[in-house]
């Protein structure tokens, strides 16, 4: 296989042509924070929390290192003071999640409400669903401040005595989903 060599945090890495910013980063111990990410699932960049600064001469731009591939020449830098602020009001947007992840970027007093306390939008239970168990039981519905989790019509039941996205939950509304109603979204 091909291989790239790139810079992180001003550590020469060598990797395989295809893995992702974050895959390259592990591989040589050097952590990013995480919220979406799990190694059965396909990467998704749907929390951002991995967001790194890349860049190449003046060119810079941020990107979610769970899905962005490395690629030769590139400099990679994980964590520095405009990072920690993206990654600090990623968490204040996602707050019920904030456990999971570092708690350097716990904030001391949340601003924002999505309404949905108990699900911070990772979309884990959705994919493992999907990806690994092979089933739609649980999917997106609504757009924008009212999107929110919701089973497919009359599938509630087998989610729930399921339970193996339990753990997967950073957020605890698939755990708290007990009394779900057939009738009514999960929200």
């Amino acid at each position: 296989m091909k291989t790239v060599t790139l810079e992180i945090d001003g550590k020469q890495v060598t990797a395989e042509e295809g893995m992702t910013l974050l895959q390259a980063a592990n591989q040589v111990g050097i952590a990013i924070p995480t919220l979406c990410h799990d190694e059965r699932l396909k990467p998704a960049g749907v929390c951002r929390i991995c967001t790194v600064e890349i860049s190449r001469g003046d060119w810079k731009r941020m990107v979610a290192s769970c899905v962005y591939p490395v690629e030769e020449g590139l400099k990679v830098t994980t964590d520095n003071e405009h990072i920690r602020k993206i990654r600090r009001m990623l968490v204040e947007l996602m707050w019920p999640a904030w456990t999971r992840v570092d708690k350097d970027l716990e904030p001391a007093h949340p601003r924002f409400d999505s309404g949905h306390p108990d699900c911070n939008m990772c979309g884990l239970c959705i994919r493992y669903c999907r990806q690994v168990l092979k089933k739609d039981v649980l999917y997106w519905e609504g757009r924008g401040v009212d999107r929110h989790l919701a089973y497919v019509p009359g599938m509630g039941k087998e989610c729930v005595t399921c339970r193996q996205c339990f753990s997967l939950c950073t957020g605890g509304w698939i755990v708290a989903c007990h009394g779900y109603d057939e009738e009514q979204p999960a929200k």
